[in-house]
């Protein structure tokens, strides 16, 4: 296994020792996936998947956190949070991490085809395919892609096109006679057809990006003109990502969200990425007409841009490349059981994707549908699937005469366009729809069933940590809570309330509620490890979380591991906290881990004097999860639950192949084996457990 210690992180000369710089942390999280695509025993084509994760991720952080950056440059604006100097300065060690790491991502890919090519599959481009495959090529492209090319040509004259951030083009330079003289234009490469191209040859297969089909062809595109040489060069460019609602008291909410979403799309640009042998006049028409600045928001890299496109890498059928295929199984309580309900209403139940199948929840929705016990069914939805199951789910239940309420938040970031459709949807199928505040992100993830039996209500709630997803669900680990204990649901009936009507003043005891006592909560619960600690009593805490910025809460943890607690944390993105600093975190370890499964699940266990409370969660320990959005945290009550939770946190914190360590440096190393400690892998130990929990049950 390839097991780099280099983060890609610079020194960080202006670095408060205190706290890691958010933007900063999350640029040593990427490069903990970038790890994966540097890894020798991660499958090949997985690895160039990772590459393509890696290269979304980045994408994002450039359309959202950088350009907040340049927002506090441009206003002048120059105290940054967890960090002593400027955002100018902020921004340079930015992209110097980031060049940094574009070696390594250059690297990675080089060893990849290399390895690929030993495994007999070749990459070709416009010069290394023969003739037999150019009149191969010749024909698909004249069948399946020119029809999809739109040239523009650049002129002085003429307005510069406004190009889309997704995409990636090609910069196309054609020169001719002796004055050297040149004429630009640009390809945006068609998202219509694949971007690769298998082909196969007395050598074995091997694949050609679209790109190259597209130079192999240029001379074909531009036909009326003639020169001496036409070349292509890719490049693309992001865009700011903010969503400015219009403050029109006129507009419905939803009518903000789409003009503010049209909006977006003409975003400043931030970011240019470009295949540094492009020419230099070709590469100055670019920047000059993208209003950039060479060497302040551009990147030279490679011949390639938009890896994100090598997430769809194909396979070549061979099973070696990929990771088995995973199965998820039943969930013990539900397996061959006609009725969910039933087993619910005898106990809770804890599923815990990708390895209970998702399936449950979408069964449970079905047979609420048809049951004539069930009168309503509320539920709030961040994310959901195009084609979603959950969704046809609920429109099924409408139809047999429940009343659905569906609260979707139509501020989902790159997924309000997919929620507006839903919201339509569902309104034009009966159900009533709720978006909740315009100044309120709705992140919870709650499903309410009520039911009437013998003259009895009786409600039947789901808690969960990630979205209702069939998706990502698969490659996400998340939990959901299913109970009918009242306390639970009474509450998260007032949660559904609360969405509705935000103004009004609302009361918790049993949930954790964001804005109204998480913060409050969580700080009192971590009060009470200190004191325990304080009295020499047993003190610890167990956190498994995505992303640990609030300085108040690290504060608090601070204060926690001085007076002895002991602290222990998986945190798999941003994470603010320095742990191991003598006299202020000596007491805190924290373990970082990125496997096959995307890390999702929250879940925070407390000592409490060894009578430990357990809470599953949908929040993150930032300002906006505790203070900017309605988030919910529950806490669990049954036995066998607490001890599934206690079992994966030791599985995740046993971990000696996939966790990294989040010390003062950000070198992301391995934690590894001593002594006679055994050498596992998370997500492989999860996976056989819960398969061995279904074989048992022998049937």
């Amino acid at each position: 296994m390839v097991k780099s210690l280099e983060t890609g992180s610079s020194k960080q000369k202006t670095h408060n020792a205190k706290y890691f710089n958010r933007e900063l942390s999350w640029l040593a999280f990427n490069d903990r996936v970038l790890q994966e695509a540097l890894d020798d025993e991660v499958p090949l084509v997985e690895r160039l998947r990772f590459l393509g994760i890696y290269s979304n991720n980045l994408d994002e952080f450039y359309r959202v956190r950088v350009a907040n950056v340049k927002r506090m440059i441009q206003l002048d604006d120059q105290k940054v949070e967890g960090y002593k100097g400027t955002a100018e300065e902020l921004y340079e060690e930015i992209r110097n991490v980031v060049i940094k790491q574009q070696r390594k991502f250059e690297h990675a890919y080089a060893s990849i085809l290399h390895k690929l090519k030993l495994k007999g599959i070749r990459h070709y481009d416009e010069i290394t395919v023969n003739d037999k495959q150019k009149e191969e090529l010749k024909n698909y492209f004249f069948s399946s892609v020119i029809h999809d090319i739109v040239p523009v040509l650049i002129d002085k004259k003429m307005p510069f096109p406004r190009l889309r951030d997704k995409a990636i083009y090609l910069a196309v330079r054609m020169e001719w006679d002796y004055k050297r003289k040149a004429r630009f234009a640009l390809i945006e490469i068609p998202n219509l057809v694949s971007r690769f191209y298998i082909l196969e040859s007395e050598k074995g297969k091997g694949v050609i990006l679209i790109d190259d089909i597209i130079r192999l062809h240029l001379a074909d595109i531009f036909p009326i003109f003639s020169f001496d040489t036409i070349e292509a060069f890719t490049f693309k460019f992001t865009r700011d990502a903010e969503l400015n609602l219009d403050d029109d008291v006129s507009m419905s909410f939803i009518e903000k969200m789409e003009k503010s979403i049209k909006q977006r799309k003409k975003g400043e640009p931030v970011r240019m990425v470009y295949d540094h042998r492009m020419p230099q006049d070709l590469l100055e028409m670019l920047i000059r007409s993208l209003n950039l600045t060479l060497g302040i928001n551009t990147i030279a890299g490679g011949k390639y841009h938009n890896f994100k496109d090598f997430m769809k890498f194909p396979d070549f059928g061979n099973k070696e490349f990929i990771y088995a295929p995973y199965k998820a199984v039943d969930h013990p309580s539900f397996h061959k059981q006609h009725s969910l309900i039933k087993v619910i209403l005898e106990k809770d139940v804890l599923l815990h994707y990708p390895y209970h199948r998702f399936d449950h929840v979408v069964d449970l929705l079905r047979e609420a549908a048809i049951d004539p016990k069930v009168v309503s069914i509320k539920i709030n939805i961040y994310r959901v699937a195009k084609n979603s199951q959950v969704m046809n789910a609920l429109v099924n239940a409408m139809r047999n005469g429940k009343e659905v309420t569906v609260v979707l938040e139509l501020q989902a970031r790159f997924d309000e366009e997919n929620n507006l459709f839903w919201s339509e949807k569902m309104r034009e199928e009966g159900a009533k729809v709720l978006h909740g505040p315009e100044d309120l992100k709705i992140h919870s993830k709650l499903i309410q069933i009520k039911r009437i039996a013998d003259k009895k209500e009786q409600l039947i709630t789901y808690i969960g940590t990630g979205n209702f997803n069939e998706r990502t669900a698969q490659i996400y680990t998340d939990m959901g809570l299913i109970t009918v204990n009242k306390k639970i649901a009474e509450e998260v009936h007032e949660v559904f309330h609360m969405m509705e009507h935000p103004l009004h003043h609302y009361h918790f005891k049993t949930l954790i509620v964001s804005p109204v006592n998480a913060r409050r909560k969580y700080l009192q619960l971590i009060e009470n490890e200190t004191k325990n600690a304080k009295k020499g009593l047993p003190a610890f805490i167990h956190i498994k979380i995505n992303n640990l910025v609030d300085q108040q809460m690290i504060d608090k943890l601070y204060e926690a591991s001085q007076h002895g607690v002991k602290i222990k944390m998986m945190v798999r993105g941003i994470c603010c906290l320095v742990p191991g600093i003598k006299g202020l975190s000596q007491n805190i370890e924290i373990l970082s881990i990125v496997d096959r499964f995307l890390e999702h699940t929250r879940f925070l266990v407390f000592g409490n004097n060894d009578k430990p409370l357990h809470f599953i969660s949908s929040a993150d320990w930032m300002e906006r999860n505790l203070d900017k959005r309605i988030e919910v945290g529950a806490p669990v009550y049954d036995i066998e639950i607490k001890k599934l939770i206690d079992l994966v946190f030791s599985f995740q914190w046993g971990d000696r192949e996939k966790a990294r360590i989040i010390d003062k440096y950000q070198k992301n190393a391995y934690k590894e084996a001593t002594g006679n400690e055994a050498v596992i892998r998370s997500q492989a130990e999860l996976k056989n457990y819960y398969h061995q929990l279904i074989e048992n049950l022998g049937y």
